[in-house]
C-alpha cells in the first residue's frame, strides 16, 4: 500500500513540474504600421508565415483582412493579438477586394505588396529570413507597401 502511494505522489509531482517548466505562447499585441498606399479602396491583406517552407508553398499560419478606411496620407496602422514567436509577415493591397493579388499575363502584381521591415528594391522574391521578425522582442512591425 505505501509503495502505492509513494507512485502516485511521485507521478502527481512529476506532473507538476512539468506543467510548470513547459513553455506557453504568451499572445502579445502586434503593431503594423504600412506606408506608401495609394488609394482607400479595397483591402488589406496581412499573411503571416511561421517559415521558409510555408512561405514558398503560400501556406500561411494565419491571414488577416482589414479595411482600408483609416488611411491617412497613405498610411494606416493595424493591431491584432499573436503568439509570441519568430515570423514572417506579408501584405498585399488588394486594391478590387477580391482576396487575392492581381498578376498580369506574364506574372508581374498589378496590386502593392509589402514585407516585414523589408523593402523589395529588385524584383526577386525574398527569402523568408530577409523578413521574418521576432514577435517577442519587437511588437512594432512596419511594411513599405511596392507597386510595379
Amino acid at each position: 500500500m505505501n509503495r502505492e502511494i509513494i507512485l502516485g505522489l511521485n507521478i502527481l509531482l512529476g506532473l507538476t513540474l512539468l506543467s510548470f517548466s513547459s513553455k506557453k505562447a504568451v499572445p502579445v499585441e502586434a503593431v503594423v504600421n504600412v506606408n506608401g498606399i495609394r488609394t482607400t479602396k479595397g483591402n488589406l491583406i496581412i499573411q503571416i508565415y511561421r517559415d521558409e517552407l510555408s512561405y514558398e508553398n503560400e501556406q500561411p499560419y494565419k491571414q488577416l483582412i482589414f479595411k482600408k478606411n483609416e488611411i491617412e496620407s497613405g498610411s494606416t496602422t493595424v493591431k491584432f493579438s499573436i503568439e509570441s514567436g519568430v515570423y514572417g509577415f506579408t501584405l498585399v493591397d488588394d486594391e478590387n477586394a477580391n482576396g487575392r493579388i492581381d498578376k498580369n499575363f506574364i506574372g508581374v502584381p498589378k496590386e502593392g505588396f509589402g514585407f516585414s521591415n523589408f523593402f523589395m528594391e529588385k524584383l526577386k522574391k525574398p527569402k523568408f529570413g530577409q523578413f521574418q521578425i521576432n514577435v517577442n522582442k519587437t511588437k512594432n512591425i512596419g511594411i513599405k507597401v511596392k507597386y510595379i
